[in-house]
């Protein structure tokens, strides 16, 4: 594994964020963790500038890991595991980098007369409630940190175990704008299981998004990714947008999948094994880049919207909760043979 030099935007020439003897690899023969390797360091650095020509509307992130055992077959942060030369398939999903350090440099970092208060997001690339952290509680501490500074910040998850840090974020919300997003991108059980095994299912993820909402913290869902062919069809957008609807959520924000270098090629690795038919269609339809066609993207969106506005989703007040009327399922004439797909 090459650590020397390491840095977030490999393209520039920083210096090593933190260096070999100031790593220690672990294994724990739990059975959350069987598999799973650990690699704590002593990061230099835990302020990452996002660069000026990216898409993302924050400035400043902070990620206390690297590598996720959500294993999302999709990850675009895939790529980051090749600046280390691991492999951006098994070895992003069980090869952890962990930065023991983080709370304890945030605060020091944010102390500074140079800083400026500026949003931090976290969670944009990898999940920093993902299964590491009920080990390594990193959270606890970035958030009182930045609750003491009254510094906003965002984050964005999939991971149930925000709710451990529950009171923290009341705290912080009293005074400082936090945000907080939920990633459900489809309510399908088959494609939850395949496409994202490592992650708590999308009921799990929509009953954080009741709990946030029921102790006054808005949180909004973010719809990502919508699958092609997978995920996108017009019974799946209307079941996964109500199920969003009736969690309480103050928004919804469509994201279709898009497939850079490194996830792409395990996300296709993966479609030839579970749907072969569909490989020359994502092949037609990412042909021009990691991103689907506008056509595609404007049309998923516009689906989305309509449907968040029949089924009241949009802010109406701090904490408020959309009640969407659930119908009673209509019952069988008899009996019904069930399909996975």
């Amino acid at each position: 594994m090459r650590w020397n030099n390491l840095a977030e935007n490999p393209t520039t020439a920083e210096a090593a964020l933190f260096g070999t003897d100031a790593v220690t690899t672990r294994t724990f023969d739990t059975p959350e963790f069987r598999g799973i390797t650990f690699h704590e360091v002593r990061a230099r650095s835990i302020l990452n500038r996002v660069p000026g020509a990216s898409r993302m509307p924050f400035e400043w992130t902070v990620n206390p890991y690297r590598g996720c055992t959500h294993a999302c077959v999709y990850c675009f942060a895939r790529k980051t595991h090749t600046y280390l030369d691991l492999d951006t398939g098994l070895d992003f999903d069980s090869q952890i980098i962990v930065k023991i350090n983080a709370p304890e440099l945030l605060r020091g970092q944010i102390a500074s007369p140079r800083w400026q208060g500026a949003h931090i997001a976290m969670g944009t690339n990898v999940d920093c409630y993902q299964r590491a952290e009920g080990r390594y509680r990193l959270m606890p501490g970035i958030i009182a940190a930045l609750r003491d500074r009254a510094n906003p910040f965002s984050i964005l998850t999939k991971g149930t175990l925000i709710l451990r840090d529950l009171d923290l974020l009341v705290q912080a919300a009293e005074v400082t704008d936090v945000g907080i997003s939920v990633s459900v991108g489809f309510t399908d059980q088959e494609l939850w299981r395949t496409v994202e095994p490592g992650t708590p299912s999308p009921e799990r993820r929509l009953d954080v998004v009741r709990a946030l909402t029921d102790h006054g913290i808005g949180c909004g869902v973010l719809m990502a990714p919508v699958v092609p062919f997978l995920g996108d069809s017009p019974d799946q957008l209307r079941a996964t947008v109500r199920a969003i609807a009736v969690s309480g959520a103050t928004s919804v924000t469509p994201l279709v999948l898009h497939l850079r270098p490194g996830a792409r090629e395990w996300f296709m690795a993966w479609l030839a094994k579970h749907h072969p038919h569909l490989v020359r269609r994502y092949e037609r339809l990412y042909a021009e880049g990691a991103y689907a066609p506008k056509w595609y993207q404007r049309r998923i969106t516009r689906q989305v919207h309509e449907l968040a506005t029949e089924f009241g989703i949009g802010p109406s007040g701090p904490g408020a909760r959309r009640r969407v009327p659930v119908p009673a399922e209509p019952e069988p004439p008899g009996p019904t043979q069930l399909t996975l797909l």
